[in-house]
């Protein structure tokens, strides 16, 4: 990735998981001000010599949005909706801008609008999504931060775009299935069993992306929503303690479901948003590159600039390497 020794160890001295302590916001080694994260990593990853390693195919990570799909409902929050604000025979006879029959007719007009839940479709959770006793990564406390709309801090809007090396976890496949059965809890053994059959690494700055094979069950809201596998604790741990700034999955929460931990039902979520300054990506679409065994790539995505959201819809791809 970056090809210089110096550099990874520079960046292995800020992986924030190395100091973090249990159930506490951990400080960021880039300063009190600091709202990236491990996200931070992007500085020193040099993109041009990366990009110049791959092999020109690209591949689309990201699910379509469409009324019906499946989105996390388990709290109330809003599915993907879309209606036409404007049609070509509605603005005939609204004439809404007042240009008259003949003009409206002649412009045939379409507009839409879309509402939904931030963290709906392909998407990556930012730092003020989860936190510990009202405070969040950096210690950014609620009573401080958190207006009647929304955050000041840790939206998605501090997110840089993102262009550094991926490497694809196929856990799936090193268990000789499709898909992994319901609550399949994927700790540090079987990612690093995973990583040594698959003859990869991960190293500071990385995007970690690990296949459980849900995606096999898209759209099927009932099958790919409930009682879902995923990582634990355990397996955010390593991949945090080894650099990686972005962990993803194919799942809709990355983590296993239902919580391993009794006193919190999101334990992989708050410990890597909260303790570990590592950003979350879900329901990555994954089956094309496990299908041509693409285990490492160049990753490239941008999430929308939604000043202090909790969440936003992403459009990654990956570029193998050569």
């Amino acid at each position: 990735m970056c090809g210089d020794n110096a550099v990874f160890e520079s960046m292995r001295n800020k992986i924030a998981a190395t100091d973090a302590e249990f159930r506490v916001a951990s400080r960021s080694p880039w300063g009190p001000d600091d709202e990236r994260g491990m996200l931070n990593f992007v500085d020193d990853i040099d993109a041009a010599s990366l990009l110049q390693r791959t092999t020109g195919q690209v591949y689309d990570l990201a699910t379509d949005y469409f009324i019906g799909m499946p989105h996390w409902r388990d709290f109330g929050d809003q599915p993907y909706s879309i209606w036409m604000s404007h049609t070509p025979n509605g603005s005939v006879v609204d004439d809404v801008i007042g240009c008259g029959d003949t003009e409206n007719h002649l412009v045939s007009y379409s507009g839409d609008s879309i509402m939904m839940y931030t963290h709906c479709g392909t998407h990556v959770d930012s730092f003020n999504h989860f936190g510990y006793n009202h405070e969040i990564w950096n210690g950014f406390k609620e009573s401080e931060h958190l207006g009647s709309r929304h955050w000041d801090v840790c939206g998605t809007d501090k997110h840089p775009p993102i262009i550094s090396r991926g490497v694809l976890i196929d856990v799936a496949k090193v268990n000789g299935t499709d898909v992994l059965p319901s609550g399949f809890a994927i700790g540090e053994e079987e990612i690093r069993e995973t990583l040594k059959q698959q003859g990869t690494e991960i190293r500071p700055g990385d995007v970690a992306l690990i296949r459980t094979g849900r995606m096999n069950l898209w759209p099927d809201s009932d099958a790919f929503i409930n009682d879902e596998p995923g990582i634990n604790r355990s397996g955010a741990e390593y991949l945090s303690k080894q650099g990686a700034m972005i962990i993803g999955a194919d799942n809709i929460a990355l983590e296993v479901r239902p919580s391993e931990d009794p006193e919190n039902f999101h334990v992989v979520h708050s410990y890597l948003l909260a303790e570990a300054g590592v950003v979350i990506l879900e329901m990555a679409c994954l089956e094309e590159l496990a299908r041509d065994e693409v285990y490492e790539f160049a990753f490239m995505g941008s999430c929308l600039k939604l000043r202090g959201s909790t969440g936003s819809p992403i459009r990654p791809v990956a570029m193998p390497l050569q």
